[in-house]
């Protein structure tokens, strides 16, 4: 048993032969911090550059903003672009810059209704005037990759994933069954230039970082372009062990939105008979309401400690959709909790399998109940656990990111773009 749990963790590391470099962290990750304070050799003890952040949209504190937040405490005279900003749904790190809100902020209901604003998206992000700054870094998933740094700047985009509902999601947005035929279609004609704009913006970025190798297969896909591959940073030093008990509920941490496909966990719940508390908000929240019986909890959005506090109480996270990484499973790892999640896209990263977790190889809801009895059998190392999130710390993320940086700017420009 042991040896075979041993060839799982070998295995779980080999690495992919891809059309892209990849640069892993494979140094033991050094002590977190949550204080901000770069911990990097020397690589930016002082402004070099005048640097812009151009983040899609503020409006919670998510994967993407958890990015975020680490590369304002890496150049913290940087100023951050968005489409729109809800002040005070970020973190004080974040809302400590000084934000500059593109057009769209100022439409009518923008602020609660941006995503249905996608249309405009092209426009209001090539309006900002980065001209001043000498590094542009984009923090993309929609329109922030599209941003015109000046001709004399380089650019780095790191990648959450291309636009997914303009290539292979657009049925779990809008497909018929959400939309209507006839919304569907329409939409369908909509999204059409879009994917194109998303397409062709590609070339203005010098350097993709993708946030997994999913990704980048991703990237290359749809931008012909080739990337590197940087695990988003995980505060492993805010989420620690601190009980060894199992837990009493299953867990979802999410953006209630299609492609996390909650309603497999709420339905594979149902059959095994045990509740399930899920966090976090989004336009799926009444659809979702409308399926779930008196076993599932929706806590609402909650704060790091109330997340902190709900990973030690779970028996496990669960992740049912296909995640382009996903950084919540790697925090309930760290605090010693396992993960039930789609074999598929990022989780083959973060979790593996019978070791850290199960990864359910059939996207069916009794595949995934039939998961949830085995993950309650089956008796988890809390320290294994902890010991595998440590590879994805926020200090190996900065060391790379510095690395990556110093290495666009000090390279010749037709050697840049890769």
């Amino acid at each position: 048993m042991a040896g075979g749990a041993a060839e799982r963790r070998r295995g779980a590391r080999q690495k992919i032969a891809l059309p892209f470099d990849e640069h892993p962290a494979d140094a033991p990750p050094g002590p977190d911090s949550a204080s901000g304070a770069p911990a990097v050799a020397g690589a930016l003890a002082a402004p070099r550059w005048r640097v812009a952040l151009v983040h899609d949209w503020l409006t919670g504190m998510r994967g993407g903003e958890k990015v975020l937040e680490v590369l304002c405490e890496l150049w913290p005279q940087a100023e951050l672009f968005t489409l729109v900003h809800v002040p005070g749904m970020a973190s004080p790190t974040i809302e400590g810059r000084p934000v500059h809100r593109s057009i769209i902020q100022y439409l009518p209901l923008a602020t609660r209704y941006y995503r249905q604003m996608l249309p405009f998206f092209p426009f209001a992000i090539e309006q900002f005037d980065l001209d001043r700054f000498d590094l542009v870094i984009s923090t993309s998933h929609c329109a922030a990759k599209a941003a015109l740094a000046p001709g004399r700047a380089r650019h780095l985009c790191y990648c959450h994933t291309p636009m997914r509902y303009g290539w292979d999601q657009f049925d779990a947005y809008f497909g018929p069954e959400r939309m209507g035929r006839l919304g569907s279609t329409a939409l369908r004609w909509v999204m059409a230039p879009i994917a194109r704009w998303d397409r062709a913006t590609a070339a203005r970025v010098d350097r993709f970082l993708a946030n997994s190798r999913y990704v980048a297969q991703r990237i290359h896909r749809y931008y012909n372009r080739v990337s590197s591959v940087v695990y988003p940073p995980v505060d492993t030093g805010f989420f620690h062990l601190d009980r060894s008990e199992r837990g009493t509920y299953f867990l979802v941490v999410s953006a209630l939105v299609p492609y996390k496909r909650i309603e497999t966990a709420i339905e594979a719940c149902r059959l095994v008979n045990v509740p399930l508390r899920i966090a976090g908000d989004g336009p799926e929240l009444e659809r979702l309401a409308a399926i779930a019986d008196g076993s599932v909890t929706f806590v609402g959005p909650q704060s790091a400690d109330q997340i902190r506090d709900l990973y030690r109480g779970a028996i496990a996270l669960l992740l049912p959709g296909e995640e382009d990484f996903g950084i919540a499973p790697v925090e309930a790892q760290a605090c010693g909790r396992p993960v039930v999640a789609l074999g598929r896209g990022g989780a083959l990263e973060t979790v593996i399998d019978e070791v850290t977790g199960i990864l359910v190889s059939e996207d069916s809801v009794q595949s995934f109940a039939d998961a949830l009895v085995r993950v309650q059998r089956q008796p988890f190392e809390p320290g294994v656990l902890r010991t595998h999130a440590l590879a994805f710390s926020r200090e190996r993320f900065r060391q790379e990111m510095a690395r990556q940086v110093d290495d666009l700017m000090s390279a010749p420009r037709d050697a840049s773009r890769w």
